[in-house]
């Protein structure tokens, strides 16, 4: 195995985000937490279908995240759904920032995971779905879905 390869695993993927908007560009970000709080990602406890990421102050926020309370960690456990500082280079914070200026653009979280034992944060730019969007979004679901059925039919005579 190379020296280089990194071990990934998914912690939560927030579907919901790729079927509500239209994703132009992702970005790899770290995520400053407490120990407690990644004791609780290990066990499956992080939840970011309501969140959003904000710039504030010329950094990266993740706002309305929830971490629930790591049970054996008493009064070291912070606020559940606090801020969380995200961690990017100034310069990608600035293309960020001014992508988000456009009208109707925001930053979204759309999957967590762990690499290389850390936690990473994988942000999109991205723009509101309308209605005939998301519903060409389910045909086009639901037709892949039927051909791969039929493949597999196939397959077996």
């Amino acid at each position: 195995m190379n020296g280089s390869a990194k071990k990934t695993k998914l912690i939560v993927d927030n579907r919901r985000a790729r079927y509500e908007y239209h994703i132009s560009r992702k970005l790899e970000t770290g995520i400053v937490l407490t120990g407690t709080e990644v004791k609780s990602i290990r066990q499956g406890h992080f939840s970011i279908g309501e969140a959003y990421v904000a710039v504030k102050g010329g950094e990266l926020y993740l706002v309305g995240a929830h971490i629930s309370p790591y049970e054996q960690g008493n009064r070291f456990n912070p606020d559940p759904v606090r801020d969380r500082k995200l961690l990017a280079h100034k310069h990608e914070i600035v293309q960020l920032e001014a992508a988000v200026q456009q009208k109707g653009m925001t930053l979204v979280p759309l999957r967590a995971y762990f690499s290389d034992g850390r936690v990473k944060l994988e942000i999109g730019v991205a723009r509101g779905k309308r209605l005939h969007d998301k519903r060409e979004s389910v045909r086009e679901r639901a037709v892949d879905r039927d051909i791969r059925r039929r493949l597999k039919e196939g397959q077996r005579d």
